[in-house]
Order: structure tokens, then sequence, then C-alpha cells
């Protein structure tokens, strides 16, 4: 999962059955092309090993970006995104789990594009939506230039 700070909308996300390299590595390339490929950004995780593999940081040079890790045993650190994960468990995620892989993975990517970011209110946001918080920004640059 890789979201963007400023509005907390999900833009880069892959589904595996194991954390490791293969699945941050797509779930950062989906963002990274989501964004328009931009350079100097910074990307925050825990110190799970996919994240300090060597093809992560070199995925990670070839972006541009600049890796900030998690103190270890600090998930305060990664708040925004243990606190997705803990909405989409307590919002979305059945409490007897999903019949199979492929009805998981759409049942969460239907919470992430059709709810979570168009729809669910956020504090953060001052209770606007992800999608409705980009736009508006959006719209007051493009006033202002």
């Amino acid at each position: 999962m890789v979201i963007d700070l400023f509005s907390r909308k999900p833009v880069g996300w892959a589904l595996s059955l194991s954390p490791n390299t293969e699945l941050v590595n797509k779930a950062l390339t989906i963002a990274y092309e989501s964004r328009g490929e931009p350079s100097g950004v910074m990307f925050h995780s825990d110190q799970g090993c996919q994240y300090t593999s060597l093809g992560f940081r070199q995925l990670l040079w070839r972006c541009q970006m600049k890796q900030s890790l998690s103190r270890r045993g600090n998930c305060w650190d990664n708040a925004p995104t243990e606190r997705f994960f803990r909405s989409l468990k307590t919002e979305w995620v059945p409490d007897i789990g999903y019949p199979c892989f492929i009805s998981a993975k759409q049942s969460v990517t239907e919470y992430m594009i059709g709810y979570y970011s168009a729809s669910r209110p956020h504090k953060h946001n001052g209770g606007l939506p992800p999608n409705v918080a980009e736009l508006t920004y959006w719209n007051a640059q493009k006033t202002v230039a």
C-alpha cells in the first residue's frame, strides 16, 4: 500500500499471499506511474525486509525517491498506513474473511477506489474524502496561477 500523505489517498497497491520485494515493488511502481513519475519524493515505510531489500532500494533509486524508515518497533512513525489498514479491517473485511484470494482482491480494490478514496470522510482532510481533497487543492492552484 502506498498512500499520498497530503490527501490520504491510496495511489499504489498490490496484493499477494506473501509480503515480499516483488509485492512492494509492484505497489510502488503503480504509485509512481499514477502520479506522473515525480522525482524527489519521500517514501516512508516500516523496516520490513521487503522495504530494506536491495531490489526495493534499487527501485527507489531509479525513481529518484528518498527512503525513510520507521524506528524499529514503532508503529506511530507509519501511522497513516497503519490507520488505513485498521479502517479496512474494521469497516470492510468480513469477520469470516474471504472465500478466495480473487474475491479478497476485488473487495479490497473496491474499498480503496470506490469507498475510501471517493466517499469516506477523513478528519485529516477536514471531513473530505481523498479525491475531493485533491480536486479542491488542484482547483485552488489553477485560480492562483
